[in-house]
């Protein structure tokens, strides 16, 4: 099988790569050989390779920047999308498109399956909605992931960094470090997306997926799981989203259920805790 991975040099884009070159032909497509926003581009780039499975891990991501830059957030989140879809019906390939779990509002706080109604708050939620729903009103042959609170080995292009590398960093920079407790969700590595995406793309069970790991958990509490791993001694102290006056709204609680992967015998998602004692065994000896 030949799979496309745009966005190969990003944090999710590098693990997909690795993961799929095991068992297909993979090429990587970055921003300076495909620009999703032009369809010509797209079209040609992708009928030059021909491939079977197209999946795209470039967004537009930096929240507080989309706010300022709403044109700029939908030409890439939206239309990109958009382009993607249109070319996937016409050269036959599947596509892989992840979105957010910020399309929810977070007043649940219960699970979020996928038939849940969705409230996205933000320029970033609601250009990432739209890009679902043109996603899969266009193209036939579609996987939407959402995902959540992901961190890999390779650090994000827009944010220079992830939650776990931020905590390090802190630890020995700051005197104390402070982390919020009431903002509930499922972090997930993002080696295990590419894991259980290239699992899924075998299949013709096209539609929408949660994919995040199994349980829920604070930042305090998952900073708190770092600190003790890696025997950080900077002191940690619990925190509200109210001591960080926030630009964006971002939802309070967003975890999310992986339903219809359950439905179809495709859950391959570990539980947060040892997936994380796995990231740091392996990239913090």
């Amino acid at each position: 099988m030949k799979v496309a991975i745009i966005g190969a040099n990003g944090q999710l884009g590098t693990d997909l790569l690795e993961i799929s070159s095991q068992h297909h032909e993979a090429i990587p497509l970055t921003h300076s050989e495909i620009e999703i926003s032009d369809i010509d581009n797209v079209s040609e780039v992708l009928a030059d390779i021909h491939p079977d499975v197209v999946i795209c891990t470039a967004a537009a991501h930096n929240v507080p920047k989309c706010e300022l830059e709403p044109d700029v957030a939908f030409k890439i989140n939206g239309i990109g999308s958009l382009n993607l879809a249109k070319v996937s019906n016409e050269l036959g390939f599947k596509l892989v498109q992840y979105s957010t779990d910020y399309v929810f509002d977070g007043r649940k706080m219960n699970p979020y399956v996928e038939s849940d109604p969705v409230y996205p708050q933000s320029v970033y939620a609601i250009t990432k909605y739209a890009g679902e729903q043109l996603v899969m009103n266009y193209s036939t042959k579609h996987f939407v992931v959402r995902v959540s609170g992901i961190y890999g080995k390779i650090p994000c292009r827009a944010k220079g960094g992830n939650f776990i590398s931020t905590m390090v960093k802190l630890s020995k920079e700051k005197p104390e470090v402070r982390v919020v407790m009431d903002e509930i969700l499922t972090p997930t590595p993002t080696k295990e997306i590419a894991k259980n995406t290239m699992a899924l793309i075998e299949t013709d069970a096209y539609g929408l997926y949660h994919m995040t790991c199994e349980g829920e958990v604070s930042w305090y509490e998952f900073a708190r799981t770092i600190f003790d791993i890696l025997h950080l001694e900077t002191p940690l102290y619990e925190a509200s989203v109210k001591d960080f006056p926030a630009v964006v709204k971002r939802p309070f609680y967003s975890v999310l259920e992986n339903a219809n992967l359950k439905k179809i015998g495709m859950n391959e998602m570990p539980h947060w805790k040892p997936a994380l004692l796995t990231f740091l065994e392996e990239n913090y000896k």
